[in-house]
């Protein structure tokens, strides 16, 4: 196929699915760099294999979230491979086995269902008794663009699931990263960012009750996910810890995310996704690079695309350290009972 025609296709492509997909990477010499944060040599086309080649993983925990398909199931495969012992969580336990089993490498199945609090505290209490710290905790699992407004515990399922049950999550297992060496905090959010609400986060709106938008919703979510990361740093800082936290934007890849976009437009994805999608071992890349590269040792409070730092888009609140304090604040009067 010619060039040409090739961009064209592509750009047929993203006009019909971009609207309805994480947005496309900015990753590559367009990309604005934080100073002072290392730049790789990787880029939009490596893989999780290739940016974790020669890391010896083993006598390190990593536990991901949604590592049953998907960028989570990747994720773990490369992570395993590389000597780590990862603790992979299902929506059922059978799932967390069947993915465990589908990989090479020592894996622990573990349910934990994001959108039911007492499974997130059920799930801790038994990862806390393996007795080891948590070198990388991986906020992985997630939901996009629900096409009608569904609530849990009173409030929008995307930011019930993306972000607050993340939140409880890594809270209650903190003392065990902070144990690590140098214990990470990988929080995959998403460049969908761009879509959340004028304002940020809508704290008067977090039942989704007002003008629900699929993707308005899911952009709030993922701007909660890059602000919770966001504020955990300055957290861990303050304590002189030494663990990091960091959010990422894998890429657009065709996953069980998009299930429930239009038949149509999952049809696009599949026939012509090729020109301008990444493959699952690309868009675990990021992930597993922030997770595992020694030369962000010390590198934290920052957002990666493509494997790089990005400085993110100007007025859209991922940098709003106020914002995040305040999301902060709100989320632990939302959860507190499940955070002690």
């Amino acid at each position: 196929m010619d060039m040409e025609r090739r961009k064209f296709i592509a750009g047929v492509g993203a006009a019909t699915t971009l609207p309805l997909l994480s947005s496309c990477s900015r990753g590559g010499d367009d990309a604005r760099r934080p100073p002072g944060v290392p730049v790789s040599p990787f880029g939009d086309e490596s893989t999780a294999e290739e940016v974790t080649a020669g890391i010896d993983l083993r006598g390190k925990t990593v536990l991901i979230t949604g590592a049953t398909s998907g960028l989570g199931l990747e994720t773990m495969r490369v992570l395993a491979l590389r000597g780590a012992h990862v603790i992979g969580t299902g929506r059922t336990l059978e799932k967390a086995k069947a993915a465990c089993e589908s990989v090479e490498g020592r894996t622990t199945p573990i349910a934990l269902e994001l959108e039911r609090w007492d499974t997130i505290v059920s799930a801790t209490d038994l990862i806390k008794t393996l007795g080891m710290p948590i070198d990388m905790l991986i906020c992985n699992a997630g939901i996009m663009a629900l096409p009608t407004l569904e609530q849990v515990y009173g409030l929008e399922k995307q930011f019930v699931v993306n972000h607050l049950g993340h939140f409880i999550l890594t809270n209650r297992l903190l003392p065990q990263v902070q144990a690590a060496p140098q214990g990470r905090v990988v929080v995959v959010s998403s460049l969908g960012y761009q879509w959340a609400p004028a304002g940020g986060i809508e704290f008067d709106n977090l039942d989704g009750a007002r003008d629900y938008v699929p993707n308005k919703m899911y952009g709030q979510s993922k701007l909660a996910n890059g602000l919770f990361s966001l504020e955990l740093s300055r957290r861990l800082r303050e304590a002189g810890s030494a663990a990091t936290s960091n959010s990422v934007h894998p890429g657009i890849i065709l996953t069980n995310l998009g299930r429930h976009f239009d038949p149509w437009k999952r049809t696009m994805g599949r026939l012509i996704g090729w020109t301008f999608m990444k493959t699952i071992p690309e868009g675990a890349a990021t992930t597993c690079y922030v997770a595992t590269a020694d030369a962000l040792s010390g590198v934290s409070g920052h957002y990666f695309e493509d494997c790089n730092p990005v400085v993110p888009m100007s007025g859209k609140h991922m940098d709003d350290v106020v914002l995040a304090q305040k999301l902060w604040q709100k989320s632990t009067e939302i959860v507190s009972e499940y955070l002690s």
